[in-house]
């Protein structure tokens, strides 16, 4: 069974900032990136996450239509087992009580502390192999 980190960012380039971060854990099989560029289709592959062990789930806070702080709570109503980390670049103090009264496990601000992340999905990885 792959282990799933699903990543919801409304701009391309998180994919590809993603992917080359992490190039190597995706290369080796460690787990499988996904992402989605809306919060509508996050909702949709979460929902649907049926086969694979959805372990993370990584959402910008601020996006068109839905935000991140409004698919927390949906998603959490879907996968309670899954943590949400929310990522944002106004890391300011209402922000981030919103988020965590929402259920967010965390909240990181942009530019991404990768070698930070890299701990949290380590630790994630560890608890499922």
């Amino acid at each position: 069974m792959s282990l799933l980190i699903l990543v919801v960012d409304d701009e391309p380039d998180i994919e590809l900032l993603f992917r080359q971060q992490f190039r190597r854990d995706l290369r080796a099989g460690r787990f499988v990136m996904e992402f989605a560029q809306s919060a509508l289709s996050a909702l949709e592959r979460i929902a649907d996450a049926a086969g694979v062990a959805l372990i993370l789930i990584l959402s910008d806070v601020n996006m068109p239509g839905m935000s991140g702080l409004e698919l927390l709570p949906k998603a959490r109503s879907i996968r309670p087992d899954v943590p949400v980390i929310m990522i944002t670049a106004y890391g300011d103090v209402e922000t981030k009580r919103r988020a965590m009264e929402s259920g967010a496990e965390a909240l990181l601000t942009k530019p991404i502390d990768f070698v930070a992340l890299r701990e949290e999905i380590d630790m994630r990885v560890g608890r499922t192999t």
